[in-house]
């Protein structure tokens, strides 16, 4: 198999041309090549959105298509879909997605349009400067996102790795949207896990007189690989107000949905003393209220009395990994909006 990469109509493409044979349903002499976008050089091969072609000559793709995601908040109002639709019908988009959300106690709007542009080069700026007229005639806070650019994540942990590890396969296999640029931790025991991956780690040890120290540590590296998010997967650590400030909007955690009921240590200890009989996780925004920010989402599993404190841990784990996932691939795919102290989420 030879590799090659090739630019058509402004885009980087990686091309893998083998021999063709009679498993691979191709005339044997003759070449398979497939085409997928720079930017998905790692993604599994399901997620590439490929294209193949059959014969000796190379034959490039004729029409390329691109996706884009529009999200939008601004004061409710007549006309707002219509505005939108009308907007990106006019400049050759197909919507192939489209939820919209009024609030009527906070008289927000919100709206998530996924698009196709066939042939279109992946910055429109005749498109941006139409959506830029849009949002402020409707007062909105308009982003257009590019599907294929992926946001760079850096995740936290301490000592326990179940949700890491979590993350790390999903990305592995493509299932997760994101790019997982680092893994940093207040202990060394992860780094061979996280290198596994192929993804770098940080030790950066804190302690109470070095925390602010260690916080200026981790947000220089968010800088430095340019990260879109930052995901708490058990990090046993309470941020200072400067760094949550920091990372508004822009940060992750998941914790046991047990509380408020049951803080502190042994959580599911106390739970099994108290016989519940529901367990469940939530993944929230981080602010500077410990555990209070905005929810994403929430996770349940039935329990009963015959299931020990560590069976109940082990529930506890499986359901945390499910809910961060979930909430992070939201994020990534622009499904979560802020609403005061709520989210709106479009699944």
């Amino acid at each position: 198999m030879t590799t090659e990469r090739r630019v058509v109509a402004g885009r980087k493409f990686v091309v893998h041309s083998h021999p063709g044979s009679a498993s691979s349903r191709s005339a044997p002499g003759s070449t398979i090549q497939v085409w997928y976008p720079q930017a998905y050089a790692h993604a599994a091969p399901s997620d590439r959105g490929r294209a193949v072609t059959y014969g000796d000559a190379v034959t490039e793709p004729t029409e390329i298509r691109q996706n884009f995601v529009l999200t939008l908040a601004c004061p409710d109002r007549v006309g707002i879909v219509h505005a939108v639709s009308g907007l990106l019908a006019e400049r050759g988009y197909n919507i192939v997605e489209s939820k919209q959300f009024g609030d009527r106690e906070s008289g927000r709007f919100f709206m998530r349009v996924q698009v196709e542009a066939l042939g279109r080069a992946a910055s429109d700026h005749v498109t941006t400067e139409a959506l830029e007229t849009l949002a402020r005639e409707f007062d909105m806070d308009l982003r257009w996102h590019n599907v294929a650019e992926r946001p760079a994540v850096l995740v936290l942990v301490s000592r326990f790795g179940h949700c890491l590890n979590d993350l790390l396969y999903r990305y592995q296999v493509g299932s997760l949207p994101v790019r997982i640029r680092l893994v940093v931790s207040n202990h060394p025991d992860f780094e061979e896990l996280a290198l596994s991956y192929g993804v770098a780690f940080r030790h950066l040890p804190v302690t109470r007189q070095t925390k602010a120290a260690q916080e200026s540590q981790i947000l220089e590296l968010v800088e430095e690989h340019e990260v879109d998010l930052v995901v708490l997967a058990r990090y046993m650590q309470i941020l200072t107000p400067e760094t949550t400030a920091r990372l508004a909007g822009k940060a992750i955690n998941i914790h046991h949905g047990l509380l408020p009921s049951f803080k502190g240590a042994n959580p599911y200890r106390q739970a099994y003393d108290r016989g519940v009989k529901v367990i469940g996780a939530t993944a929230h925004y981080v602010t500077e209220d410990l555990d209070e920010g905005p929810i994403i989402e929430q996770a349940v599993q039935w329990v009963d009395h015959a299931m020990s404190p560590e069976q109940l841990a082990v529930v506890g784990r499986d359901i945390e990994c499910q809910a961060l996932a979930r909430a992070v691939g939201w994020h990534a795919e622009h499904r979560v909006f802020l609403n005061g102290a709520r989210t709106v989420v479009f699944r």
